[in-house]
């Protein structure tokens, strides 16, 4: 099959697998608490960012909040993540910009999101996909980075590369479904490591079965 029937077949296959509607996995209420969440979740797992956003959130609840601390005190609050003093600063700088140049907003574009400190298309696309129902790109994280890989859909490095190989094949309104499902059969199934073929849905389908 070319590769548009094959993700037309790895959405239908994965759809079933895990029901219900893909979402990120970091808890969130505002399109601002997910830019700070996916911030802080490079080099650090969702279930640990979940954790600290818990109380983080109880905190600071707006940008202007977030503005008004220092970037010392922040780093203190999520000291626990990796790399949590640059996180940190991204974070407080990315809140005065909202505050200053977007009128309190967190911006619904990816021209404006990627402007934002410690924000690149990855953080972009999760952002604008699930705060805000707009699919502009496809989120490449290490997951999706693997699979795409794995399931013949890229022989790219490159995760901007990667989501270009993945946007020609993949249907617009299906890019962030896409996004999640991978990421959730990554972390379930399709391993770095020892990836469970005895459990994988895609199995007949994979080209790096043999893996």
């Amino acid at each position: 099959m070319d590769k548009k029937d094959q993700v037309a077949q790895i959405l239908k296959l994965l759809k079933k697998e895990y029901t219900g509607t893909p979402q990120t996995v970091l808890r969130f209420n505002t399109p601002f608490e997910l830019l700070v969440a996916t911030i802080m979740s490079a080099q650090t797992t969702d279930v640990l960012v979940n954790k600290v956003t818990e109380t983080l959130f109880k905190k600071y609840r707006s940008p202007r909040d977030f503005a008004n601390t220092t970037p010392e005190k922040l780093a203190q609050d999520i000291r626990s993540v990796n790399f949590f003093n640059n996180k940190a600063k991204n974070i407080y700088k990315t809140a005065i910009m909202i505050v200053e140049q977007f009128h309190g907003e967190v911006p619904q574009t990816m021209e404006e999101l990627v402007t934002l400190p410690g924000v690149a298309r990855k953080t972009a696309n999760i952002v604008l996909s699930s705060a805000f129902g707009i699919n502009e790109g496809i989120a490449v994280d290490t997951h999706v980075k693997r699979l795409a890989f794995r399931l013949g859909l890229t022989k790219h490095d490159d995760p901007i590369k990667i989501e270009q190989d993945l946007i020609a094949v993949t249907p617009k309104k299906e890019w962030g479904t896409l996004s999640h499902l991978l990421v959730f059969h990554g972390r379930a199934v399709c391993q770095a490591q020892r990836p469970k073929h005895s459990e994988c849905v895609l199995f007949d389908i994979c080209p790096s079965k043999k893996l």
